[in-house]
């Protein structure tokens, strides 16, 4: 007879959800087998789930496909919130219809899982540019302002020079032609793609701050003023890398 894990490596082969493994199988009396054909059916059902969504965030990467338009760089930032630390930045092209599983806005993917959709991401794109603006240039032109000079540096930064720009809900002053999508990290593959590895480029940079700067929690809160940030504030003092614009650093210095 057939062992329960010799048939689970059997469904394996089975595709879609009419695959005639399953009617084969169905007939099998054995509780497990019945568990393994419901699990591979879930699978298969996830699979496609995620697909449709896959597709759907292609949908203004195909609108330029059409146009011959392939070389299309997604970006995004990460760190306009935080009272410590760079924003940065990154622009992303991907190869022709990708499709990453996984992939979405950054901020809507599991913290555990973000270092494995980057790999991913890193191992797909045709090309990558990271752009940086740290505080000290944060607080003389603005954050909005040292975003967009941040994003114009990832463009500048990539090998291949893209025909178009999608980019997350910003208009950059540069003769590319460019798409500003609202929320665009969860709309576009190539935003997405840009949204992932600008915060976990970023995630890095702040887990080596808070080596240097130990006390305010720096690897986990990445800058943003949490409880144990704010009381390391009030305890610590400010340090070379905090946004003396922002507040309540501000009034640290002011008051």
């Amino acid at each position: 007879m057939t062992t329960l894990k010799e048939v689970g490596e059997l469904l394996k082969a089975a595709n879609n959800l009419s695959d005639p493994l399953f009617d084969k199988w169905s007939q099998d009396s054995r509780q497990g087998v019945q568990k393994l054909i419901a699990r591979r059916q879930r699978e298969i059902q996830n699979s496609l789930v995620e697909d449709q969504r896959l597709e759907r965030m292609l949908s203004y990467e195909r609108e330029l496909y059409v146009n011959k338009i392939m070389s299309i760089a997604g970006i995004d930032e990460v760190g306009r919130g935080p009272l410590a630390g760079p924003v940065v930045t990154a622009a992303v092209i991907l190869p022709q219809n990708c499709k990453i599983t996984g992939l979405n806005d950054s901020k809507q993917i599991p913290k555990s899982q973000h270092q494995i959709i980057y790999n991913r991401v890193m191992q797909a794109a045709v090309a990558i540019g990271i752009g940086r603006v740290d505080h000290q240039v944060i607080d003389q032109i603005n954050i909005y302002e040292a975003t967009k000079l941040a994003m114009l540096q990832a463009i500048e930064n990539l090998a291949i020079q893209p025909q178009h720009l999608l980019i997350d809900a910003m208009t950059l002053p540069i003769t590319i032609p460019q798409t500003s999508l609202i929320k665009g990290d969860a709309k576009s593959m190539s935003i997405a793609a840009a949204s992932i590895v600008a915060k976990v480029t970023r995630d890095k940079i702040m887990a080596d701050y808070d080596l240097k700067y130990p006390g305010y929690n720096f690897a986990h809160n990445a800058g943003y003023g949490t409880k144990k940030h704010l009381q390391a504030l009030e305890r610590q003092g400010y340090t070379d890398i905090h946004r003396q614009s922002f507040e309540p650093i501000k009034s640290m210095i002011n008051g």
